[in-house]
């Protein structure tokens, strides 16, 4: 907890006056025109330098060339089937990746749109899976201004100088527009899910212009927060002696990114709305039989501002409207003919033909006078396919339909809507904005990161069920088990809590996995607790209509590594979603409970070692959802055999727990119960003696997947133990009392093993074996106290060793890499050298270093934890840094160098406001006394109470209801 303001540290409080005159400033104190005093800046003139990706090392490479035969060869052959590999290090786009990023636009779910902090639309994710970083040039706002009579003009691009892609200006395209904006004196300021751009005197020195992107990203708003559109309001401030005409210009390609605008068939169409709202809308016809894609860009005309539009024109000469005509026209009269309105849909394009669009949207600004201009953009692509044949309807067709004409609806409400959408942003995000403790750029990048949960390939569906899933007569069905329980109901501290009743000789009732079995007579105790254990920041809404369905969501690990929901990094990543958006977190949840109970039995090749073994292990938790058929064909990920891994289990064990804790939801945890009970069971194959404790095999068995680990580690080890502890306490609450007193038994035998082998006096050794880096300083050595602390579960280790393993960390990991200036070093040997034993162990995981610095909150050691986050700020988001602004990456060496842009871990700067205001759930939740232990005989000290395997507790039949499992009864 953050005890004061503790905060020295304010060099970072990028001030606006600094950037902005003060005067500017005070002109559009009004309407959410001016941009916060919290926010990541930027000049427009900034330049945008070309990032560094890492190499491998000599010995590296040498070590991993048996992978890179491998992995180059089923890269080859997915590509056969017209079909992207999940990792893919040889095919690199032809785009290089810049330090030119800003707040992605829409919501979440619906494909994204990312735009730069110069004004470009870029990085285009409308297709599930698919990510072109490329700008289409040709969507652009410009700006056209005349004054005393006609006599002084100003026009130009909102974007400054000569981009890339723009040839000579005598070209018909748009090289021959005005790119005459300098950016000397026009600033960019983001606090995701809004972007200021303010012009000040640029071009004309006698208007002040602000631009102010908004998209609906509101916290426990499941319904606007999926909605594909954005807006941009324009405030318009005359300083002039005379009254100025000026022309706002959008236009847009009709194009999903890449060479995508010059496949044929598109059609551009105008529409009148309601309301004023007028624009055209862009029938994009996709290639590679994707679902079809319709853009709506629009303005809202008012008494003051006067909408006509251009449906289409052209880039080439042969366009019977070019750029350059269009260019001229606005140059001339600042407007398009009134007649464009009538002129029905285009006809459809022809193959290397590119057709854009433009709205135009004018006004008079008196001298001294202001002026609003409000534009909007929509994408409706309601059907998801991917390439294994399912198909599943968006999110947002819930509410708005799956006609191609849902684009129209979507721009008239987010221009109606827009200013309640900040009402509610605004309020969500002043209580931490206002809080005084807190340095400043922590506030700003805190909310920035979030970027990923629209730019991250994130996908959101309407119901569980595809609308089409077409299943190739070669895919074997999937296999869930399941068996029902009697459940009884009981009170336990003023909450309904369930009591399993167990049957059979060992106080267990048996399913033997042959598929989904149902009993109508099975009772489950569903009562949620007490609203009273509600978290003060988890809203009512959450909680209390748990019925609501909210659809299923996917993210990508990363824009690199094409994997849904991948598990061992959501761990991490989680906190944001448990935080704003909690009845996701519980479905992804549900998710993966699912999972653990089912079996995949097609054969698969893992490129580390070159053997076969299963797609998915029953009782093991899976690595991710799929790629090309997710929930259905789970398991991308193919460079290790993951049901061997020793995080994957732990990690789901604790992440329920934690969600069951802050949420109070007892039908949750009822649900997903048996999973969480099967995971443990499991993982007593990987344990070596009887001591309790997991053992790592001597491969990269874990998150760090090309650092091998040898016998018992700090790392699953830790996780081990939390899980242990979580899974005792949510039995006691659950009612499987024999469960919970059978894992307090092994924690303390394991407790004790595990700080006999690794502790040494200091901090936990990265492992109990021989190798030269056994000894080396884990930054994650402690993520299963993160959780512990983070769940209100006891400490795993007295308060000494806690917090001098993480003033070890703080020390060597941290301040010995550049003075504190990069992060924390994934592994350093106590002679303060960084471990280069392998890419990983010298490389700085940005997810990570937050992790670590929520664990020293937790731990009383706030200056440290702040120090230590700063470090990836500095790296990463200052000017001084990298240039990775909105594509955060993984990871990146001590010299800067980067590895994954637009990844999922960083979101864990979440679990650093957690720990700063740990839920009133967790902090009023039944505490479980690791203390008050029974003796359990040697003979049933297994957590697995059959001869035959895993026990089996399973919900009543429709536990698997909603399942997209292919299940064998």
């Amino acid at each position: 907890m953050i005890t004061g303001n503790i905060f020295h540290c304010r060099k970072n409080s990028w001030p606006p006056e600094e950037y902005i005159s003060r005067n500017t400033l005070q002109l559009f104190d009004f309407d959410s025109a001016a941009p916060p005093k919290q926010a990541w800046r930027r000049r427009l003139n900034s330049h945008a330098n070309i990032l560094k990706e890492f190499r491998v090392t000599f010995k590296e490479a040498i070590q991993m060339v048996r992978l890179g035969i491998r992995l180059w060869s089923y890269v080859r052959e997915e590509a056969s089937h017209g079909r992207k590999a999940p990792i893919d290090p040889f095919t690199r786009e032809s785009c290089k990746p810049s330090a030119s990023q800003g707040v992605p636009l829409g919501g979440m779910g619906s494909g994204s749109i990312s735009r730069g902090f110069r004004g470009e639309f870029r990085q285009w994710q409308i297709v599930p899976g698919t990510c072109d970083a490329s700008p289409v040039m040709a969507n652009q706002f410009s700006i056209f201004i005349s004054r005393d009579g006609g006599n002084k003009k100003y026009a130009s691009v909102l974007a400054p100088g000569q981009h890339e892609g723009l040839g000579k200006a005598s070209d018909d395209g748009i090289s021959s527009w005005g790119w005459n904006l300098s950016g000397q004196h026009s600033t960019y300021h983001a606090l995701f899910p809004r972007a200021w751009t303010i012009y000040d005197g640029e071009p004309d020195p006698e208007l002040k212009v602000s631009c102010r992107q908004i998209s609906p990203f509101i916290p426990h708003n499941y319904r606007d927060s999926s909605l594909p559109t954005s807006v941009f309001v324009y405030t318009l401030v005359n300083t002039g002696k005379e009254r100025a005409k000026v022309s706002l210009l959008f236009t847009w390609a009709n194009s999903i990114g890449g060479i995508s605008d010059l496949s044929g068939d598109h059609v551009n169409e105008p529409f009148i709305g309601e309301d004023g709202v007028s624009g055209v809308l862009l029938h994009h016809k996709t290639a590679n039989g994707n679902p079809p894609v319709t853009f709506a860009v629009a303005a809202c005309e008012t008494q003051n501002v006067n909408v006509t539009v251009l449906p289409c024109f052209g880039l080439t000469e042969g366009s019977s409207v070019t750029a350059k005509q269009m260019w001229g026209k606005m140059m001339q009269d600042g407007q398009f003919d009134h007649q464009n309105f009538n002129c029905g849909p285009s006809i459809p394009s022809s193959l290397g033909e590119t057709l854009c669009a433009a709205v135009s949207a004018s006004a008079w600004v008196e001298p001294h006078g202001k002026c609003t201009i409000a534009f909007a953009l929509a994408w409706s692509s309601p059907k998801i396919k991917f390439l294994k044949g399912s198909s599943y309807r968006r999110r947002y067709t819930k509410f708005y339909g799956t006609s191609e004409r849902a684009a129209l609806n979507l721009v008239h409400d987010a221009l109606t809507n827009y200013k309640q959408w900040e009402e509610e942003i605004e309020k969500w995000q002043s209580r931490i904005l206002k809080d005084e403790r807190l340095p400043e750029w922590y506030k700003f990048t805190l909310f920035n990161e979030l970027y990923f949960l629209v730019a991250g390939g994130t996908v959101w569906i309407d119901s569980s069920l595809p609308s089409t899933n077409v299943k190739s007569d070669q895919d074997r069905p999937i296999k869930v088990e399941s068996i029902d329980v009697t459940v009884t109901k009981t009170e336990v501290n003023c909450r309904h809590i369930a009591v399993f009743e167990h049957t059979g000789t060992n106080g267990c009732n048996v399913c033997s996995p042959v598929g989904l079995k149902t009993n109508g007579d099975s009772t489950i105790s569903q009562n949620k607790g007490s609203s009273n254990h509600f978290p003060h920041h988890l809203r009512l809404q959450d909680q209390v209509d748990d019925s609501d369905d909210v659809g299923r969501f996917l993210y990508l690990e990363g824009v690199e590594y094409l994997m849904w929901c991948t598990y061992d990094v959501h761990f991490y990543a989680s906190f944001a979603l448990l935080e704003l958006f909690p009845k996701i977190e519980l479905n992804i949840q549900r998710d993966f409970a699912k999972a653990v109970l089912s079996e995949d039995g097609r054969k698969v090749k893992f490129l580390a070692e070159g053997n076969y073994g299963i797609r998915k292990v029953r009782g093991a938790v899976p690595h991710d959802l799929g790629m090309h058929d997710p929930w259905n064909e789970m398991n991308a990920y193919n460079i290790h055999d993951t049901s061997k891994w020793k995080d994957l289990n732990p990690k789901f064990v604790l992440q329920v727990y934690r969600d069951f804790a802050a949420t109070g939801n007892m039908a949750f945890g009822v649900e997903v119960w048996p999973a969480v009970r099967t995971a443990m069971e499991y993982m007593e194959q990987f344990e070596g003696d009887d001591d309790g404790l997991i053992e790592n095999d001597g491969f990269p068995d874990q998150t760090y997947d090309a650092w091998t680990v040898h016998g018992v580690s700090a790392y699953c080890g830790c996780l081990w133990l939390a899980a242990l502890q979580a899974a005792a306490a949510m039995a006691q609450q659950i009612g499987d009392k024999f469960f919970a007193e059978t894992c307090k038994s092994k924690f303390f035998t394991a407790k004790s093993a595990f700080e006999k082998k690794l502790w040494n006096g200091s901090y936990f050794n990265y492992d109990s074996g021989s190798s030269s880096n056994s000894k080396s300083i884990q930054v994650d050595q402690l993520a299963g106290q993160w959780y512990t602390a983070s769940s209100g579960l006891p400490p795993l280790f007295d308060e000494f060793k806690t917090r001098s393993a993480l003033r070890k960390i703080y020390d060597f990991n941290v301040m010995k890499v550049k003075g504190g200036r990069m992060g924390a070093v994934n592994g350093m040997h106590p002679n303060g050298k960084v471990d280069e034993s392998c890419m990983q162990s010298r490389e700085i995981w940005t997810g990570v270093t937050y992790a670590v610095a929520a664990n020293m909150i937790l731990a009383g050691m706030e200056e440290e934890a702040f120090t230590t986050a700063e470090g990836i700020f500095l790296a990463g988001w200052s000017e001084e840094g990298f240039g990775y602004w909105f594509q955060t990456p993984e990871a990146w060496t001590i010299d800067g160098h980067f590895r994954s842009l637009i990844y999922m871990r960083p979101l864990a700067i979440w679990s650093m406001q957690w720990a700063m205001s740990i839920p009133k759930a967790i902090l009023d939740a039944p505490k479980i006394n690791m203390m008050d232990r029974i003796l359990i005989s040697p003979a049933t000290f297994s957590l697995s109470l059959t001869e035959t395997g895993v026990r089996k507790i399973a919900n009543k039949a429709k536990w698997f209801g909603n399942s997209v499992f292919q299940c064998t009864c």
